[in-house]
């Protein structure tokens, strides 16, 4: 009599669904762990290799407004200021192991693609002890 009563109250609980729900869970815990494993396991030959640091080339093609060079003696080097025109681009900075000024404006021709005579037209120099 016991058995009938608890066998009908699992009945209207859904025994039928409940019980095998952790098995199933518990099943593509398994399968899905053994997948992750296969697929992370195996050697992954690619022809497009990924490629770090590219030297990109790029020209600059503003007008410029400024050149202030700040040649540091101590340090032996000169470091440039360049303010633009542009609206997205206003300052450009570099900075040259020299404190010569033809070597710093043949460097800074050759990096704006630029002739010397125009660089030293527009370029002027602070010179820190």
């Amino acid at each position: 009599m016991a058995s009938s009563r608890s066998l009908k109250l699992l009945h209207r609980i859904g025994w039928e669904f409940w019980l095998p729900l952790p098995i199933i869970a518990v099943l593509f815990w398994f399968v899905g762990n053994f997948m992750t494993a296969q697929v992370l396991s195996r050697p992954y030959d690619s022809i497009h290799k990924l490629q770090a640091d590219p030297q990109l080339d790029f020209k600059v093609s503003v007008s410029i407004l400024a050149i202030n060079a700040k040649i540091d003696q101590k340090r032996e080097v000169t470091t440039i200021l360049i303010r633009t025109t542009d609206a997205h681009l206003k300052k450009l900075e570099y900075e040259f192991p020299t404190t010569e000024t033809d070597q710093v404006e043949t460097a800074l021709a050759q990096e704006l693609k630029m002739s010397t005579d125009t660089i030293r037209k527009i370029i002027s120099y602070r010179i820190k002890d």
